[in-house]
Protein backbone atom coordinates (compact mmCIF):
# COMPACT_ATOMS: atom_id res chain seq x y z
CA UNK A 1 0.00 0.00 0.00
CA UNK A 2 1.30 3.49 -0.84
CA UNK A 3 -0.20 7.02 -0.71
CA UNK A 4 -1.42 6.83 -4.32
CA UNK A 5 -3.25 3.55 -3.60
CA UNK A 6 -4.85 4.97 -0.46
CA UNK A 7 -6.04 8.18 -2.07
CA UNK A 8 -7.57 6.40 -5.06
CA UNK A 9 -9.03 3.44 -3.17
CA UNK A 10 -12.25 5.30 -2.34
CA UNK A 11 -12.47 7.04 -5.73
CA UNK A 12 -14.56 4.37 -7.37
CA UNK A 13 -17.10 4.44 -10.16
CA UNK A 14 -19.62 2.49 -8.09
CA UNK A 15 -22.67 4.69 -8.39
CA UNK A 16 -20.86 7.24 -10.53
CA UNK A 17 -22.93 8.97 -13.17
CA UNK A 18 -21.79 8.26 -16.71
CA UNK A 19 -23.13 8.59 -20.20
CA UNK A 20 -22.47 8.70 -23.92
CA UNK A 21 -23.13 11.86 -25.88
CA UNK A 22 -23.10 12.34 -29.65
CA UNK A 23 -22.33 15.83 -30.91
CA UNK A 24 -22.47 17.37 -34.36
CA UNK A 25 -20.22 20.39 -34.93
CA UNK A 26 -20.60 23.05 -33.60
CA UNK A 27 -22.47 21.36 -30.76
CA UNK A 28 -21.56 21.83 -27.12
CA UNK A 29 -22.57 20.35 -23.78
CA UNK A 30 -22.37 22.13 -20.43
CA UNK A 31 -21.91 19.58 -17.64
CA UNK A 32 -23.69 20.61 -14.45
CA UNK A 33 -23.25 17.52 -12.24
CA UNK A 34 -21.37 19.46 -9.58
CA UNK A 35 -18.99 16.50 -9.31
CA UNK A 36 -15.59 16.83 -7.71
CA UNK A 37 -14.03 15.13 -10.72
CA UNK A 38 -15.23 14.30 -14.24
CA UNK A 39 -13.49 11.97 -16.69
CA UNK A 40 -14.05 12.72 -20.40
CA UNK A 41 -12.70 10.65 -23.27
CA UNK A 42 -13.76 10.80 -26.93
CA UNK A 43 -14.82 7.44 -28.34
CA UNK A 44 -14.96 8.99 -31.80
CA UNK A 45 -13.74 12.35 -33.05
CA UNK A 46 -12.33 15.02 -30.75
CA UNK A 47 -13.42 18.08 -28.81
CA UNK A 48 -12.49 20.93 -26.51
CA UNK A 49 -12.88 21.32 -22.75
CA UNK A 50 -13.85 24.92 -22.00
CA UNK A 51 -13.61 26.17 -18.44
CA UNK A 52 -13.04 29.62 -16.94
CA UNK A 53 -12.55 31.10 -20.40
CA UNK A 54 -9.75 28.68 -21.36
CA UNK A 55 -9.95 25.83 -23.90
CA UNK A 56 -8.07 22.52 -23.93
CA UNK A 57 -8.18 20.24 -26.94
CA UNK A 58 -8.98 16.57 -26.31
CA UNK A 59 -8.12 14.29 -29.22
CA UNK A 60 -9.22 10.75 -29.91
CA UNK A 61 -7.31 8.45 -27.56
CA UNK A 62 -6.79 11.14 -24.93
CA UNK A 63 -8.45 11.37 -21.54
CA UNK A 64 -9.34 14.60 -19.79
CA UNK A 65 -9.96 14.97 -16.07
CA UNK A 66 -11.83 18.09 -15.00
CA UNK A 67 -11.73 19.12 -11.35
CA UNK A 68 -15.08 20.30 -10.00
CA UNK A 69 -17.49 21.19 -8.74
CA UNK A 70 -17.88 24.15 -11.14
CA UNK A 71 -19.64 23.49 -14.48
CA UNK A 72 -17.60 23.12 -17.66
CA UNK A 73 -18.30 22.80 -21.39
CA UNK A 74 -17.30 20.07 -23.84
CA UNK A 75 -17.64 21.30 -27.42
CA UNK A 76 -17.12 19.48 -30.70
CA UNK A 77 -15.37 22.51 -32.20
CA UNK A 78 -13.25 25.36 -30.80
CA UNK A 79 -16.04 27.83 -31.57
CA UNK A 80 -19.64 27.48 -30.48
CA UNK A 81 -22.50 29.90 -29.89
CA UNK A 82 -24.78 27.86 -27.64
CA UNK A 83 -24.62 24.78 -25.47
CA UNK A 84 -27.03 22.37 -23.83
CA UNK A 85 -26.99 21.81 -20.06
CA UNK A 86 -26.59 18.10 -19.26
CA UNK A 87 -25.63 15.75 -16.45
CA UNK A 88 -23.56 12.61 -16.86
CA UNK A 89 -26.49 10.46 -15.76
CA UNK A 90 -28.72 12.00 -18.43
CA UNK A 91 -26.52 13.41 -21.23
CA UNK A 92 -27.92 14.80 -24.46
CA UNK A 93 -27.62 12.02 -27.00
CA UNK A 94 -27.84 14.15 -30.12
CA UNK A 95 -28.02 12.63 -33.59
CA UNK A 96 -26.86 9.05 -34.06
CA UNK A 97 -24.29 10.04 -36.68
CA UNK A 98 -22.54 12.99 -35.07
CA UNK A 99 -18.92 14.00 -35.48
CA UNK A 100 -17.94 13.32 -31.88
CA UNK A 101 -18.93 10.57 -29.45
CA UNK A 102 -18.00 11.36 -25.85
CA UNK A 103 -17.85 9.12 -22.78
CA UNK A 104 -18.12 11.09 -19.55
CA UNK A 105 -18.13 9.85 -15.97
CA UNK A 106 -18.76 12.06 -12.92
CA UNK A 107 -17.20 11.16 -9.56
CA UNK A 108 -18.90 12.60 -6.50
CA UNK A 109 -16.01 12.26 -4.06
CA UNK A 110 -17.02 12.44 -0.39
CA UNK A 111 -14.06 11.37 1.71
CA UNK A 112 -11.18 13.49 2.99
CA UNK A 113 -8.58 11.01 1.67
CA UNK A 114 -9.37 11.35 -2.06
CA UNK A 115 -9.80 15.10 -1.68
CA UNK A 116 -6.13 15.28 -0.73
CA UNK A 117 -5.46 14.08 -4.28
CA UNK A 118 -7.95 16.48 -5.86
CA UNK A 119 -6.31 19.46 -4.17
CA UNK A 120 -3.06 18.90 -6.09
CA UNK A 121 -4.72 18.60 -9.51
CA UNK A 122 -5.00 21.58 -11.87
CA UNK A 123 -8.50 22.51 -13.11
CA UNK A 124 -8.08 20.44 -16.31
CA UNK A 125 -5.55 17.79 -17.27
CA UNK A 126 -5.33 16.06 -20.66
CA UNK A 127 -3.40 12.81 -20.91
CA UNK A 128 -2.55 11.37 -24.35
CA UNK A 129 -2.45 7.70 -25.24
CA UNK A 130 0.76 8.08 -27.21
CA UNK A 131 0.86 4.48 -28.45
CA UNK A 132 -2.91 4.21 -29.06
CA UNK A 133 -3.19 1.24 -26.73
CA UNK A 134 -6.83 2.01 -26.02
CA UNK A 135 -8.35 1.73 -29.52
CA UNK A 136 -9.93 -1.65 -28.86
CA UNK A 137 -11.09 -0.53 -25.42
CA UNK A 138 -12.82 2.53 -26.90
CA UNK A 139 -14.77 0.31 -29.30
CA UNK A 140 -15.70 -2.03 -26.46
CA UNK A 141 -16.88 0.82 -24.22
CA UNK A 142 -18.95 2.28 -27.05
CA UNK A 143 -20.64 -1.11 -27.51
CA UNK A 144 -21.31 -1.43 -23.78
CA UNK A 145 -22.92 2.02 -23.68
CA UNK A 146 -25.24 1.35 -26.60
CA UNK A 147 -26.24 -2.29 -26.01
CA UNK A 148 -28.35 -3.45 -23.01
CA UNK A 149 -26.02 -6.33 -22.10
CA UNK A 150 -26.10 -8.18 -18.75
CA UNK A 151 -23.69 -6.72 -16.19
CA UNK A 152 -23.34 -3.54 -18.25
CA UNK A 153 -23.15 -1.25 -15.22
CA UNK A 154 -20.39 -3.23 -13.49
CA UNK A 155 -18.34 -3.42 -16.69
CA UNK A 156 -18.57 0.32 -17.23
CA UNK A 157 -17.76 1.07 -13.58
CA UNK A 158 -14.60 -1.01 -13.70
CA UNK A 159 -13.44 0.42 -17.02
CA UNK A 160 -14.00 3.95 -15.73
CA UNK A 161 -11.91 3.12 -12.66
CA UNK A 162 -9.14 1.74 -14.85
CA UNK A 163 -9.19 4.74 -17.19
CA UNK A 164 -9.15 7.21 -14.31
CA UNK A 165 -6.27 5.57 -12.43
CA UNK A 166 -4.17 5.17 -15.60
CA UNK A 167 -4.83 8.78 -16.62
CA UNK A 168 -3.84 10.16 -13.22
CA UNK A 169 -0.72 8.01 -12.98
CA UNK A 170 0.38 8.86 -16.53
CA UNK A 171 -0.20 12.56 -15.92
CA UNK A 172 1.87 12.59 -12.72
CA UNK A 173 4.75 11.08 -14.71
CA UNK A 174 4.61 13.71 -17.45
CA UNK A 175 7.24 16.52 -17.46
CA UNK A 176 4.63 19.30 -17.40
CA UNK A 177 2.93 17.90 -14.29
CA UNK A 178 3.54 19.18 -10.78
CA UNK A 179 2.82 16.08 -8.67
CA UNK A 180 2.65 16.23 -4.88
CA UNK A 181 5.92 15.82 -3.04
CA UNK A 182 4.97 12.40 -1.67
CA UNK A 183 4.43 11.06 -5.21
CA UNK A 184 8.04 11.66 -6.22
CA UNK A 185 9.25 10.56 -2.80
CA UNK A 186 7.70 7.11 -3.29
CA UNK A 187 10.52 6.19 -5.67
CA UNK A 188 13.21 7.16 -3.15
CA UNK A 189 15.10 4.22 -1.60
CA UNK A 190 14.85 5.70 1.90
CA UNK A 191 11.53 7.53 2.00
CA UNK A 192 9.55 5.20 -0.28
CA UNK A 193 9.57 2.16 2.06
CA UNK A 194 8.63 4.39 5.02
CA UNK A 195 5.64 5.88 3.19
CA UNK A 196 4.48 2.40 2.23
CA UNK A 197 4.83 1.15 5.81
CA UNK A 198 2.85 4.04 7.27
CA UNK A 199 0.04 3.66 4.74
CA UNK A 200 -0.04 -0.12 5.04
CA UNK A 201 -0.31 -0.07 8.83
CA UNK A 202 -1.33 3.38 10.14
CA UNK A 203 -2.37 1.88 13.50
CA UNK A 204 1.14 0.61 14.25
CA UNK A 205 2.83 2.41 17.17
CA UNK A 206 5.37 3.98 14.85
CA UNK A 207 8.31 5.93 16.26
CA UNK A 208 11.10 7.66 14.42
CA UNK A 209 13.36 4.75 15.42
CA UNK A 210 11.02 2.06 14.09
CA UNK A 211 10.47 3.96 10.85
CA UNK A 212 14.22 4.40 10.45
CA UNK A 213 14.59 0.64 10.88
CA UNK A 214 12.20 0.12 7.96
CA UNK A 215 14.46 2.27 5.78
CA UNK A 216 17.65 0.76 7.27
CA UNK A 217 19.08 4.21 8.03
CA UNK A 218 19.65 6.30 11.13
CA UNK A 219 16.90 8.41 12.67
CA UNK A 220 18.75 11.58 11.71
CA UNK A 221 19.13 10.49 8.09
CA UNK A 222 15.45 9.54 7.81
CA UNK A 223 14.20 12.74 9.46
CA UNK A 224 16.31 14.93 7.18
CA UNK A 225 15.62 13.09 3.94
CA UNK A 226 11.89 12.67 4.60
CA UNK A 227 11.49 16.35 5.43
CA UNK A 228 13.50 17.41 2.37
CA UNK A 229 11.45 15.25 -0.04
CA UNK A 230 7.96 15.33 1.48
CA UNK A 231 7.98 18.71 3.19
CA UNK A 232 7.00 17.44 6.66
CA UNK A 233 8.85 15.36 9.27
CA UNK A 234 7.88 11.65 9.27
CA UNK A 235 5.73 11.71 12.42
CA UNK A 236 3.98 14.94 11.40
CA UNK A 237 3.07 13.34 8.07
CA UNK A 238 1.87 10.22 9.90
CA UNK A 239 -0.36 12.25 12.24
CA UNK A 240 -1.87 14.18 9.34
CA UNK A 241 -2.65 10.95 7.48
CA UNK A 242 -4.15 9.35 10.59
CA UNK A 243 -6.43 12.37 11.07
CA UNK A 244 -7.53 12.11 7.43
CA UNK A 245 -8.43 8.45 7.92
CA UNK A 246 -10.19 9.25 11.18
CA UNK A 247 -12.31 11.94 9.52
CA UNK A 248 -13.53 9.48 6.90
CA UNK A 249 -14.25 6.81 9.51
CA UNK A 250 -16.28 9.29 11.55
CA UNK A 251 -18.26 10.37 8.51
CA UNK A 252 -18.81 6.96 6.94
CA UNK A 253 -19.12 4.49 9.84
CA UNK A 254 -20.92 4.13 13.16
CA UNK A 255 -17.81 3.04 15.04
CA UNK A 256 -17.29 4.63 18.43
CA UNK A 257 -14.69 7.37 18.84
CA UNK A 258 -12.61 4.98 20.96
CA UNK A 259 -12.71 2.31 18.24
CA UNK A 260 -11.71 4.81 15.56
CA UNK A 261 -8.89 6.04 17.77
CA UNK A 262 -7.51 2.48 17.94
CA UNK A 263 -7.87 2.06 14.16
CA UNK A 264 -5.60 5.04 13.55
CA UNK A 265 -3.01 4.24 16.19
CA UNK A 266 -4.22 5.88 19.42
CA UNK A 267 -4.74 3.83 22.58
CA UNK A 268 -5.97 6.90 24.48
CA UNK A 269 -9.26 8.36 23.12
CA UNK A 270 -8.57 11.67 24.88
CA UNK A 271 -5.19 12.08 23.14
CA UNK A 272 -6.87 11.15 19.86
CA UNK A 273 -9.62 13.75 20.37
CA UNK A 274 -7.04 16.44 21.11
CA UNK A 275 -5.02 15.59 17.99
CA UNK A 276 -8.18 15.49 15.86
CA UNK A 277 -9.37 18.89 17.09
CA UNK A 278 -5.94 20.44 16.39
CA UNK A 279 -6.16 19.19 12.81
CA UNK A 280 -9.84 19.68 11.94
CA UNK A 281 -10.92 22.38 14.39
CA UNK A 282 -13.73 20.21 15.80
CA UNK A 283 -13.97 17.38 18.26
CA UNK A 284 -14.54 13.93 16.70
CA UNK A 285 -18.18 13.93 17.87
CA UNK A 286 -18.86 17.41 16.49
CA UNK A 287 -17.19 16.48 13.21
CA UNK A 288 -19.38 13.38 12.90
CA UNK A 289 -22.55 15.40 13.46
CA UNK A 290 -21.48 17.99 10.91
CA UNK A 291 -20.61 15.31 8.31
CA UNK A 292 -23.95 13.54 8.48
CA UNK A 293 -26.66 14.54 5.99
Amino acid sequence: MDPFDDLLRSVRADGAAFGRSVLTSPGALRFTDGAYMTLCTPLRGEGWIVRDGESRRVRLGEAAIVRGPDPFVFSSSPTFTACQDVRCDAPGQGPATGDTVLLAGAYHVRGQAPRRLLRVLPPVIVVPDEDDHCAAIRDYLDAQLTAPLPGRRIVLDRFLDWLLVCALRDWFDRPEADPPTWYRAMSDDVVGPVLQAMHKAPAEPWTLASLAAVAAVSRTTLAQRFTDLVGDPPLAYLTDWRMTLAADLLAETTHTVAAIARQVGYTDPFAFSQAFKRTHGLSPTAYRHKSQP
